[in-house]
C-alpha cells in the first residue's frame, strides 16, 4: 500500500470514529480506533517518510483528523503539531477537547503516540 493510501486509511479511520462516538457506538468507534493505529504503525515501518506523508492531514478539512495527525506526530514534527493542535484548542467541541488532551500530556511529558523512531 503507498504512502497516501495509507495517510487516507488513517485519516477515513479517524473521521469515522469521531462518527461512531457521536451516535454513542463504543464499539464501532474502537474498531476504527484500531484500524487507525494500524494504518500509523504501516506508516512507521517506512521511518520519517511515513510520519512525513502523515502532516498533509494538518490541512484536512476535518478538525478531528487533523487533531489525530498532529497528536501523532507531536514527537517527529512539534513545532507544526504544536500549531495545529494549539488553534484548534482554542474552539469547541470534541476536537478542541482532545487537541487540548493532547497538548497537556505533550506538556506533562506522558505523550506516548509515537515514542520512538522505527
Amino acid at each position: 500500500m503507498s504512502l497516501d493510501a495509507l495517510v487516507e486509511v488513517f485519516a477515513q479511520h479517524t473521521a469515522a470514529q469521531t462518527d461512531a462516538i457521536f451516535r454513542g457506538d463504543a464499539k464501532t468507534g474502537n474498531n476504527h480506533a484500531k484500524k487507525r493505529l494500524a494504518a500509523f504503525k504501516k506508516l512507521c515501518a517506512h521511518g520519517d517518510a511515513g510520519r512525513d506523508a502523515l502532516a498533509a492531514l494538518f490541512n484536512h478539512p476535518r478538525m478531528d483528523v487533523r487533531v489525530m495527525a498532529a497528536a501523532y506526530l507531536l514527537r517527529h514534527r512539534t513545532v507544526e503539531a504544536k500549531a495545529v493542535l494549539e488553534e484548534i484548542s482554542k474552539g469547541a467541541g470534541l476536537a478542541a477537547f482532545g487537541a487540548s488532551e493532547a497538548l497537556q500530556r505533550w506538556e506533562e511529558g506522558t505523550w506516548a503516540l509515537d515514542p520512538a523512531e522505527e
